[in-house]
């Protein structure tokens, strides 16, 4: 990747110490003139951000201003897509993701993922679902240590009281909110250091949206969370930092503003950023 100069956007935070539990503890993440093509076609354009650790970051704006484009370059899900292109560098406490000496397994084991819609496989059981992670890393444990990070993975996500009695039932039989709760086990078993998350309450009921934003409270500290949300309630809810993008006029996507939330939703500096955070567009 090629780096520009650029100024780069840091979210004022002080991270608080690592929780036990998580190897190597939350990571910050930033993210340096980070530009985005599908084709000929520029999605994002000399995006700066810092992601402090043990945060929640929250990236708002209205569709098609980049964000989940942006969420995705930052484990190198967006090199997957054919005729992608990226410019820029994305690091984890300093490492660039996209060196040469990063496997592509070691990003996404240190950086995971929970989409939109709850993802388990349906006909693998909720404890097979949990330690599935473990084989696409190449990940090797023993049987008791495999019980013990299920236990333990599924009480990070606030699962475990639901479904402990039930671990070899298939996980499609779960609630959509249980699912997505079982997504963030499974995303957790691998000792992820920074969680990213794309709308993972859009298909959910209200109750169930509330157990996935608890969850992520639960988890503050002990991983860095980036969650890109429609829902601005959510953002001020769960959320530390936000971002704001916007791409106005067929430009490509970029940051208006950032900062602490309270400051973000509360005293906006740019008449864009209070348009859109008041719900007068997007």
């Amino acid at each position: 990747m090629t780096d520009t100069q650029t100024d780069t956007i840091v979210l004022p935070a002080t991270p608080p110490a690592a929780k036990a539990g998580t190897a190597g503890g939350p990571a910050a993440l930033e993210a340096r003139s980070v530009a985005a093509w599908f084709g000929s076609h520029q999605v994002l354009s000399r995006v700066s951000l810092t992601m402090p650790a043990g945060q929640v970051t929250a990236l708002i704006g209205p569709s098609g201003c980049g964000k989940s484009t942006f969420l995705r370059t930052l484990n190198r899900m967006h090199e997957m897509i054919p005729a992608a292109a990226l410019a820029g560098e994305v690091l984890l406490d300093g490492e660039d993701i996209y060196d040469p000496s990063w496997r592509l397994t070691d990003a996404r084991r240190k950086i995971g993922m929970v989409f939109q819609k709850p993802n388990p496989f349906p006909a693998m059981s909720i404890y097979d679902n949990v330690v599935a992670g473990l084989k696409l890393t190449g990940t090797r444990v023993g049987r008791s240590e495999k019980d013990e990070l299920v236990e333990e993975s599924l009480t990070r996500a606030g699962l475990w009281k639901e479904v402990r009695d039930r671990l070899r039932q298939p996980g499609g039989a779960l609630s959509g909110g249980q699912q997505q709760r079982l997504c963030i086990a499974r995303a957790l078993a691998v000792r992820p250091r920074v969680l990213l998350m794309d709308e993972p309450c859009s298909a959910l009921d209200p109750t169930s949206t509330r157990r996935v934003e608890e969850t992520i409270h639960e988890l503050a500290g002990e991983v860095t969370v980036v969650i890109v949300t429609h829902n601005m309630q959510q953002a001020a809810r769960v959320s530390n930092q936000c971002a704001f993008f916007l791409a106005e006029q067929g430009t490509p996507g970029g940051i208006v503003e950032h900062g602490a939330t309270d400051d973000v939703f509360g005293n906006p500096h740019d008449q864009r950023t209070a348009d859109y955070v008041a719900g007068r567009f997007g």
